[in-house]
This record gives C-alpha cells, structure tokens and sequence, in this order.
C-alpha cells in the first residue's frame, strides 16, 4: 500500500466531502459488504476499451474496493452521466499501464502497483 493508511482516513474525512459537494470529480456509489449502506466515493475513473480503470492509491484493502469487489457492482457517475459498471477485477500494473494513456500513468515515486478493471454492465433489454 504505498500510500499511508493515515492519509486515507484524512482523505475520507476530510477531502472527499469537499469533492462531493463540489461536484467535479467522478463518484462511485457503492454498498457496504456488511453494513448494506450505501456509499459515494470521489475518484478519478480513466476510459478504457469497454469500462472503465481505477488506480487504487491506497490499495486493493481500501474500503470501497473490497466493499465493489464483494458486490460485484457499482454505479460511475461522471460528466452528470451514470453508468453501471460490473465485473470488477484487479489487473496487473502492466496491464493496466498498457491501457491508461502516459499521462494518466501514476508517478514511480508513489509506488502504486494495483488497479481495478470493471466493465461497462449491458444496457437492459427493452420491450
């Protein structure tokens, strides 16, 4: 985890309300693995072909990634759209770094080696 788990705290305490009231950044609403609650995280979400890639600066036992990871779901909102994403998965670092452009790649310095991969959900069948 290459960022400090005291940051994260702050960071949720702290910076992502401010993100959610500004409106601004990309949110994905999840629910607890055990609480069932519902929750909004602010994140950056990057285009990938079919879904979408995030980059787990806090890792893979964040909170919200394994609350995604049990559910199987989330909701992306993101330039006023919402949009089902399933499948979730950890990718690797190259293939992630393979699918983000350069710029969105993370600095060396923070040492972020793990990804989540989810995928556009299919639009449901209308009659």
């Amino acid at each position: 985890m290459p960022m400090p788990k005291w940051w994260g705290h702050v960071n949720k305490r702290v910076f992502n309300p401010r993100a959610l009231a500004v409106g601004k950044w990309p949110v994905l609403t999840h629910t607890g693995r055990n609480s069932g609650t519902t929750y909004r995280t602010p994140l950056d979400a990057y285009p990938i072909d079919g879904g979408y890639l995030f980059i787990l600066v806090y890792g893979s036992r964040s909170d919200w990634v394994r609350n995604i990871l049990a559910a199987g779901h989330a909701r992306l909102r993101i330039d006023g759209h919402d949009l089902e994403l399933d499948t979730p998965r950890l990718v690797s670092e190259a293939e992630a770094l393979q699918a983000l452009p350069e710029k969105a790649h993370p600095p060396r310095l923070l040492r972020i080696t793990e990804f989540l991969q989810m995928d556009l959900a299919p639009e449901p069948l209308t009659r």
